[in-house]
């Protein structure tokens, strides 16, 4: 069984992933990442030169592979937007990062490999929040709010655990 971790971009959920794996002694693979090794092209270049129904064609084929491997896998922001991909969670623990759109911006920035956002990027967060915040609680069979929590304090959430630093 596979620990997947999904919601909008600068949710947290590449780098919670890659602290989960690490805590669980698992192996990590975020999906884009995944893709983009596959592909030799970035993301943005998948969307400029084929446009976004390949590259959701990609993400889903890559993501149905990827849950039969087990581990600790991070979803791209869109993933979900597939019915296909949304069916294949089921049965896995599914992790919804919720993030707020002020903090996924200041975490985002204006990063030019996330071609969703490109242009007025609070803008279309908050848009793409609202359009996929439905779905993510659709597939979501846990929660945490990341907005204020380290990604540290995130990974001792999911797994039950609180550390003291001293």
């Amino acid at each position: 069984m596979s620990i997947v971790l999904v919601g909008a971009p600068g949710s947290g959920k590449s780098t919670v992933g890659a602290l989960l794996a690490e805590r669980l002694g698992c192996e990590f693979v975020d999906v884009d990442a995944e893709i983009e090794d596959r592909t030799g092209r970035t993301i943005a270049e998948i969307f400029a030169d084929d446009g976004e129904p390949a590259f959701r064609a990609l993400e889903e084929e890559t993501t149905a592979e990827l849950l039969g491997r087990g581990g600790v896998l991070s979803l791209g922001g869109g993933a979900v937007l597939s019915a296909t991909t949304r069916a294949a969670l089921s049965g896995h623990r599914v992790v919804w990062l919720r993030v707020s759109a002020s903090t996924a911006v200041s975490r985002v920035g204006l990063n030019e490999a996330r071609p969703l956002l490109l242009g007025n990027v609070r803008g279309r967060l908050i848009k793409l929040l609202a359009e996929r915040a439905p779905l993510y609680a659709e597939v979501a069979t846990e929660q945490v709010a990341t907005d204020v929590l380290s990604p540290d304090a995130v990974v001792d959430s999911l797994l039950g655990t609180e550390r003291v630093d001293a």
